[in-house]
């Protein structure tokens, strides 16, 4: 699909790519078809020139929008392997994650830059002519530089004889890295073959979303989902799809359907939705909750993922004018699995959380302790280091009920999910553990909007001060990036088992007891 979509820019140049909202919810145009395939030849040439080859990797730390694609078309279009960089997970986190990858070159704008901390120390090499973030590889500036920021990367290189990939599709195409302690850091690879394939899911999914439970879609004739009527279809190609991940601007804009970004005020989104009038819409499940808060209209078919989506916050957005809402089911290790339209969840009645069938050619079955596994031609290939597995284990305890659909039944896992972004206490409780801390957890305490918060939980030694203690801390909860705790509160951590570990259950029930009645220790909201 990133070859036809390279064929698709260039056929229509003028026609607008990538578009994005005023204050006031005004569409204007960030990139054309034509600017968008101009950038990713000027940035394939330039990693070209710098001598980066196919099987070589390639960090990249842009910020969503036309130059984020862009890059990844170039990496692709050469055969190279990108590593995606997330600057808001903590310095400690980013290193630990460029040791793992060691990327021949970093391409990072100058927000994530300023993030993750890379502008000072870049500053002080700014008479290197490569500087080098801690010895782990050279950092190229794309867009505008900003003083402190590496080197601008290149992008006057001669095109002549720039190579286009033609080598086997079970190479590996990207990196992205999900779990795992600061130390080991755990990284998802997927293969050209299998990033191919999950977009092609999604187009389907996307094309053919009317015929979900209806029988000749992908929802195999169990739901009231085909009755749901609506536009449906593939639409024109000129209808605007409103999302900003990389698995819904490649599908549209190979179909020729120019993409939307989403705005991040929750108001300015409601504006621009009304403007827009979007054929499709990909928000995640806090996105649509600021949305429904700040009075948005919908219409069209809204999809939503990456956290888990209730059948209320569906049901909320078909009342607020959408005609279908969808609840996709996915993983990095396998995007998508399964999904559900709203009135197939509404209707089920068993326990557990319905999150629909599996699409065509994902394999789901239970093992003896009741994860779920899943397997599939977009299913990735391994985990970097380690040996391929076909079968990605969620870490969702799970079961198929008559109809095939998966149920979920919870969480096998401590990862907490917080808006729509997974958060792992193992990346970051090491940092909890400071001169004068007997023991530290970081757990999650549910929301009333259905999200969690994430809160620290701290037992001091015997004899200090939690002022003291306070004080200490502040400087790691602060290194922790986007996964800084929402509070910090100090208590016996409850211990259970023979090797009496935390019992993470009950250090959560705790927490959402003291919040509740307000006894955070002043430390109630931001730690």
């Amino acid at each position: 699909m990133l070859d036809r979509l390279d064929h698709a820019l260039r056929s229509r140049p003028e026609r607008p790519a990538v578009l994005a909202a005023s204050r006031s919810g005004a569409t204007r145009v960030r990139a054309t078809r034509g600017e968008l395939a101009e950038l990713a030849d000027a940035f394939a040439a330039a990693l070209h020139a710098r001598g980066l080859r196919a099987g070589d990797t390639v960090g990249v730390a842009v910020r969503p929008g036309p130059r984020a694609l862009a890059v990844l078309l170039a990496l692709w279009r050469l055969g190279l392997r990108g590593a995606v960089l997330d600057p808001g997970a903590g310095a400690e986190v980013l290193r630990a994650r460029l040791a793992l990858a060691r990327p021949a070159l970093v391409l990072a704008d100058a927000a994530a830059q300023a993030v993750a901390g890379w502008a000072r120390p870049l500053a002080r090499r700014a008479a290197l002519e490569l500087p080098e973030l801690a010895g782990l590889g050279p950092v190229a500036t794309v867009g505008p530089r900003l003083p402190g920021c590496a080197p601008a990367l290149d992008l006057a290189a001669a095109r002549v004889g720039v190579p286009v990939y033609a080598g086997p599709q079970d190479t590996d195409a990207v990196i992205v890295f999900t779990s795992g302690t600061t130390s080991r850091p755990r990284a998802v690879v997927h293969t050209r073959a299998e990033l191919a394939a999950g977009m092609e899911t999604v187009a389907a999914l996307f094309d053919g979303g009317d015929g979900f439970g209806g029988g000749g879609g992908f929802g195999g004739g169990a739901g009231p989902a085909g009755a749901a009527g609506g536009r449906g279809g593939a639409g024109r190609a000129g209808d605007p799809v409103l999302g900003g991940t990389f698995f819904v601007l490649v599908p549209s804009l190979t179909r020729g359907a120019p993409v939307a970004l989403p705005a991040r005020s929750p108001r300015v989104l409601a504006r621009q939705l009304a403007r827009l009038r979007p054929r499709d819409t990909y928000l995640t499940p806090p996105q649509l909750r600021d949305a429904l808060g700040a009075g948005a209209r919908f219409g069209g078919r809204v999809w939503t993922g990456s956290a888990p989506a209730s059948a209320a916050l569906l049901g909320r957005v078909r009342a607020a004018g959408a005609e279908q809402a969808w609840g996709v089911y996915a993983l990095t290790e396998l995007f998508p699995a399964a999904a559900v339209e709203s009135r197939e969840k509404a209707a089920f009645e068993g326990a557990g959380d319905l999150v629909g069938a599996p699409l065509p050619g994902v394999r789901a079955v239970p093992d003896a302790d009741g994860q779920l596994l899943l397997a599939g031609p977009a299913a990735r290939d391994r985990y970097l280091g380690e040996e391929p597995d076909p079968w990605v284990r969620t870490g969702d305890r799970a079961r198929l009920d008559g109809a095939g659909r998966i149920v979920l039944e919870g969480r096998c896992k401590d990862m907490v999910l917080r808006r729509a972004e997974n958060i792992y206490p193992g990346l970051y409780e090491p940092g909890l553990h400071v001169p004068g801390v007997e023991l530290g957890v970081l757990v999650g305490v549910p929301a009333a909007d259905g999200d969690e918060r994430l809160v620290a939980v701290v037992q001091p030694r015997p004899g200090v001060g939690e002022p003291a203690l306070r004080a200490a801390l502040s400087g790691p909860l602060s290194r922790m990036g986007t996964a800084r705790p929402d509070a910090l509160l100090f208590a016996r951590i409850p211990l259970s088992g023979r090797s009496r570990k935390p019992d993470r259950a009950a250090v959560s029930a705790l927490a959402a007891r003291r919040l509740a009645a307000g006894r955070a220790g002043g430390a109630g909201g931001r730690a």
